[in-house]
């Protein structure tokens, strides 16, 4: 990344973490994490209903795969808060593995509506 300095016409290169500095001199971290956590959450909460719906039960090993890829860049990455943001989307996507049961369930008492496009046995 440049950053065009336009005074002196030269393109100086950019500190990666040049954001980082910002956010960590104004003690933004902890704001941010919480803010993204609250947003994940609530991301993940229709992302489990439109899954049950449109693939089933299925639709958990999705959420296993996206744990896995985002656990692992959460231990590839370095940063507080990169670490902190796909831990806190592996372990949403965890959740969501028992959430898909529970929408099933749901579905089962006529709380959520069955896609009728999908058979109940291919589940």
């Amino acid at each position: 990344m440049f950053l065009l300095n336009l005074q002196h016409r030269q393109v100086l290169p950019q500190h990666p973490y040049h954001d980082m500095e910002f956010i960590e001199t104004h003690n933004l971290t902890g704001i941010i994490i919480g803010a993204s956590t609250f947003i994940t959450i609530g991301l993940f909460h229709p992302l489990v209903i439109k899954g049950e719906y449109y693939i089933g039960s299925k639709c958990k090993y999705l959420f296993l795969a996206l744990g896995l890829v985002m656990l692992a860049v959460s231990l590839m990455t370095d940063g507080i808060l990169a670490q902190s943001l796909s831990a806190v989307v592996s372990f949403s996507s965890f959740w969501s593995i028992h959430e898909v049961e529970e929408q099933v369930k749901r579905v089962e008492k006529g709380w959520f509506p069955r896609n009728p496009k999908r058979d109940i046995k291919q589940q």
